[in-house]
């Protein structure tokens, strides 16, 4: 027999989908109201089931509905998505999602990520450009040579500023434009790729899970809490400092194992696979680094530093981060004198690179849309719930906790699920005597810490850029993930006695 294979993310996610649509048809249909901002009309839609009905935005109307929450929220734009209403869900008629719905959600999910999928792609095609130049390795050597001796220099680095990005402005999907960049200069520090891939994505999962002032997370939450966001601040600091320097450690323990004997990777099998992907095998570490392809180097980087700036400061999105990587593409191809049939064989080349990783974001969407077709995901909101009746504060934050990482699963989406949640579970904080800014510490730590193995969430699609396996990296991060899952739950426990 042949050795049975562990399937690829593609497949983990068909297989994900089918199960959703087997819910479907198990899962009673149901669905809470919905309260939606009208910045035209300066006025209030509350969507019910079959209907619609115009309301004033006062402050009375939201009181009226159970909702504790500024009206200047609204009106200033700090919550711009419908939020439910409490204490309004009702079972609906079954929409159990049948074959041909199963089929459609790829192609539906992809539709609805394009936004996504064309940043990937764009990336892809820069970096085609950018290999093309000879850039990268020159780059690598001369970095390679520079950090000699220093190499763990790297890891704390890329971590740490990953991070920082990841509480301020929710640093996560742009992460897709790093992997490709970063994994070649960890290769060439002699460590594996994992660690290139572990530094980006636990950098960013860490730092989105203990987030600070990110307005996708904290600041949309607490609005939706009906608190101020900079309540439970100092708690989020702490959790950011202690998150960031276990997380740090762990993979300087790996990287200094890997690196002093590379048979020890757990990814040690593909090593020679992985050199040639990223085009190690193959690199001239003889290449003089000139004034030209620092220019372009130059070039490229200020790309990233132009999208962050845009993305913190002018309220850029896709559109606008996608459009930054085209020009930055075109600008090089004129600095190295490309020939424009060359420059376009080379982005397309470089585009087809991160196609299948475009698709997993896309059927990962679409397992999202089978459940909102289905109308399963506010029944599961509701029973979640009721599960916290008559318990005890210091157990009931820690089920949040949990909760909190359950749902991510079917709703993976930060800013998503916090116009859906808060305005449902906050309230809870009340019966049982604590401040609602632990509802939003469990939110995002409950969010974040599953994000480090949810297969709806990103990292099925950071595997498909370096080639691991969903399996080689659950080997890697589950002893991570319960260290964090008990600092975490013994932090919540100290915080909900102490404040």
């Amino acid at each position: 027999m042949k050795k049975l294979k562990f399937p690829t993310a593609q497949t983990i996610l068909i297989l994900i989908a089918v199960l959703v649509t087997i819910l479907t048809w198990f899962v009673p249909a149901g669905k809470y109201d919905s309260l939606a901002y009208n910045a035209e009309k300066n006025s209030f839609t509350k969507i019910s089931i079959g209907e619609s009905l115009e309301l004033p935005a006062t402050q009375g109307t939201l009181e009226g509905l159970g909702i504790k929450i500024p009206i200047e929220k609204f009106i200033n734009g700090d919550i711009y998505k419908p939020i439910g209403i409490p204490n309004t869900f009702m079972e609906m008629e079954a929409q159990p999602q049948g074959f041909s719905a199963l089929v459609q959600s790829p192609i539906k999910g992809i539709i609805a990520a394009a936004d996504i999928i064309f940043l990937i792609l764009i990336i892809g095609g820069l970096i085609g450009i950018m290999n093309l130049t000879g850039a990268f390795n020159a780059g690598i050597s001369w970095m390679a040579k520079v950090l000699k001796g220093r190499e763990y220099i790297l890891i704390i680095s890329v971590t740490t500023l990953i991070a920082l990005g990841g509480t301020t402005f929710g640093l996560a999907e742009e992460t897709m434009a790093f992997y490709p960049i970063l994994i070649p200069v960890f290769l060439a520090a002699k460590y594996d790729a994992m660690v290139g891939l572990s530094c980006v994505f636990l950098g960013s999962s860490i730092g989105t899970m203990c987030s600070t002032v990110n307005p996708f997370a904290t600041i949309i939450a607490s609005d939706a809490a009906g608190i101020n966001w900079t309540t439970g601040l100092n708690n989020r600091i702490i959790m950011l400092l202690l998150c960031t320097t276990i997380t740090i450690v762990y993979i300087l323990r790996y990287a200094k194992r890997v690196k002093a004997d590379p048979s020890r990777s757990i990814i040690y099998d593909q090593k020679e696979n992985i050199e040639h992907l990223f085009g190690l095998d193959s690199m001239n570490t003889n290449v003089k680094f000139t004034h030209r392809l620092r220019l372009i180097t130059l070039v490229f980087s200020l790309s990233f530093v132009i999208m962050i700036v845009g993305v913190s400061f002018l309220d850029w999105w896709f559109v606008e981060m996608t459009s930054t990587f085209l020009v930055g593409a075109i600008i090089i191809g004129i600095i190295a004198r490309i020939k424009e049939s060359d420059f376009v064989d080379a982005f397309a080349k470089g585009a087809a690179d991160l196609l299948s990783v475009a698709f997993i974001v896309g059927i990962a969407r679409g397992v999202t849309i089978l459940m909102e077709d289905g109308l399963i995901s506010d029944t599961i909101l509701f029973y979640a719930s009721n599960i916290t009746e008559d318990m005890h504060k210091g157990v009931f934050a820690n089920v949040m906790l949990f909760i909190y990482g359950g749902l991510s699963f079917f709703m993976p989406s930060s800013s998503g699920m916090a116009v859906l949640t808060m305005p449902i579970f906050s309230p809870l904080a009340d019966t049982v005597h604590i401040g609602r800014e632990i509802i939003v510490d469990t939110y995002q730590y409950g969010m974040g810490l599953f994000h480090l193995i949810n297969p709806t969430g990103l990292i099925l699609a950071a595997l498909a850029i370096v080639k691991i396996g969903f399996n080689r990296w659950l080997r890697f991060v589950i002893p991570l993930m319960l260290i964090l899952v008990l600092a975490t739950m013994i932090f919540l426990t100290v915080s909900v006695y102490t404040n």
